[in-house]
């Protein structure tokens, strides 16, 4: 990690630390190790900072199972059970490639649009804000219990939509087919896995990690 910071310009905390650090945390790890994070993490935490999980429910690839989620209760919804403290759905339905490359100023021709879910009006409000800041389009993408709009596999989801398109996307999407749509999506990305292996065995950038 303090290689990794040292690139980016970022400095290297603790977890506790960290959950004090601004105004907006971003949660950005596995599904299944939001339940090792400290259980009093965001106890001191002003409610007024923002709390985004960024995450995606890999059960099959990498998290296991975890029986809430498979027992319909959605993504964020146990992420937010897991820490104590509501959460804002956002950055979990693009490719990180696309986040690093493809922001563009507001009013650009073809920008990406980003859907952000979430139940509070002021917290949504902050993330719509710092999804323009980034260079994508925000969309309202409704209550926190909305936000399988936009989980693996879905019309919504990592498709780089400009926003009339994200929207019509997120409102294709079928709840009943949860489970369907993710299984489809690990399928795709285990097919992809031996190709990018192979790729990265070629390529020393990608072997490095970049």
């Amino acid at each position: 990690m303090t290689a990794l910071a040292a690139e980016i310009g970022a400095t290297a905390v603790s977890v506790v630390d960290a959950a004090k650090a601004g105004e907006i945390i971003i949660i950005a790890i596995p599904t299944k190790a939001v339940a090792d994070l400290p259980r009093a993490l965001f106890a001191n935490v002003p409610s007024s900072v923002v709390v985004i999980d960024i995450g995606n429910y890999h059960p099959e690839l990498r998290d296991g199972r975890i029986d809430a989620i498979d027992h319909g209760m959605l993504d964020s919804q146990w992420v937010a059970q897991q820490i104590g403290r509501p959460v804002i759905k956002a950055f979990n339905n693009i490719l990180a490639k696309s986040l690093l490359e493809k922001g563009v100023p507001r009013g650009t021709k073809g920008r990406i649009a980003l859907s952000v879910a979430g139940d509070s009006f002021d917290a949504k409000a902050a993330v719509l804000r710092l999804v323009d800041d980034l260079g994508f389009d925000p969309v309202d993408g409704g209550d926190l219990d909305d936000s399988w709009r936009q989980q693996p596999g879905m019309p919504a989801y990592c498709k780089d939509l400009e926003a009339a398109a994200l929207r019509r996307a997120l409102a294709e999407a079928d709840r009943s087919r949860i489970a369907e749509y993710r299984a489809e999506q690990e399928a795709r990305i285990a097919d992809r896995r031996p190709r990018l292996a192979a790729d990265a065995s070629a390529c020393p950038h990608l072997r490095a990690g970049r």
